[in-house]
């Protein structure tokens, strides 16, 4: 079975980028298997996907338990899924993820000024790397929000402007010295989506010039309201993950929701989130033929 880094180096080769789709619950995690898999049976390969849980996801679902899970799908199926610790903000949290067997943790010093994110970062990777040499350490740099919900306008402190998203140099010297397996820039890119409107332009030259300037996979964060073009783009200069949750949880309310006003005197929940079900696995179905050019 491919390694998480197997598969980021096959989609180096062959430009392409891998889904990764947060879950807060198994119905969720159903219709982002389902539907990968069936795309993989069109498609005539399988397809990566990450499965992301991020603190508070973890807390519901259990850390050991979702991980468990995940692995069990990998072995059973003998499919290349995978299961990353999102946006994990304490060594206490990714020793919990590193005990559970996670493949990959992204460790969140992101608002933090860049030495001590790299000070902090330093010590996550140090940890996880000695307890587990295969285990994927991803770092933030920049700030891009971190609610995945719709928004009326930008939230504080995500403003984007060329002046402030991350840059090149000090994405260098932040993977120079923290050892970072993955890099999660500020490009453009917004945790959630806007109403009415898509999201704003990814800032596709500094996606250039950060891979350019380092020698590591770029993880694209906010992947629910961006343009399919930027998506195209970003992956061409060096994109390799691009995550995507908001739209799960549109899809996993708005499905909810119809089948509440479908049938009013219904209790059951695996029959009420069948809807749901459906909506999110459609989602994941287009964003997964998108990122992998299917």
């Amino acid at each position: 079975m491919k390694s998480l880094k197997d598969c980021l180096k096959e989609a180096e080769k062959k430009k392409r980028a891998i889904g990764h789709f947060n879950v807060s619950d198994n119905y969720t995690l159903k219709a982002v298997f389902d539907a990968a898999k069936k795309l993989s049976d069109y498609a005539g390969w399988k397809i990566p996907i990450i499965i992301g849980v991020s603190e508070g996801e973890r807390d519901i679902l259990g850390t050991a338990i979702v991980s468990t899970t995940v692995h069990k799908l990998r072995t059973d199926f003998d499919y290349p899924i995978f299961i990353n610790a999102d946006h994990t903000h304490s060594l206490a949290r990714v020793k919990e993820a590193v005990a559970a067997g996670f493949d990959a943790i992204l460790f969140d010093a992101g608002r933090l000024p860049l030495k001590e994110n790299i000070a902090a970062t330093q010590e996550v990777v140090r940890f996880a790397k000695l307890r587990d040499s295969k285990i994927l350490i991803e770092g933030e740099l920049g700030y891009i929000g971190s609610a995945s919900a719709v928004f009326d306008e930008i939230p504080k402190g995500a403003e984007i402007d060329v002046s402030t998203i991350t840059k090149a140099e000090d994405a260098k010297n932040f993977v120079r010295k923290t050892g970072v397996d993955l890099l999660a820039p500020a490009v453009g890119n917004v945790h959630g989506m806007f109403k009415n409107a898509p999201n704003p332009n990814l800032h596709i030259e500094r996606v250039r010039e950060i891979r350019r300037a380092v020698n590591t996979p770029l993880v694209l964060h906010g992947g629910s309201g961006i343009r399919n073009a930027d998506f195209i783009a970003a992956i061409s200069h060096g994109v390799r993950i691009v995550h995507v949750s908001t739209e799960l949880r549109r899809a996993w309310r708005d499905g909810l929701e119809k089948s509440f006003k479908k049938d009013k005197d219904e209790v059951a929940p695996y029959r009420l989130m069948s809807e749901s079900i459906g909506q999110m696995q459609k989602i994941v179905e287009e964003r997964l033929k998108l990122l992998n050019l299917v």
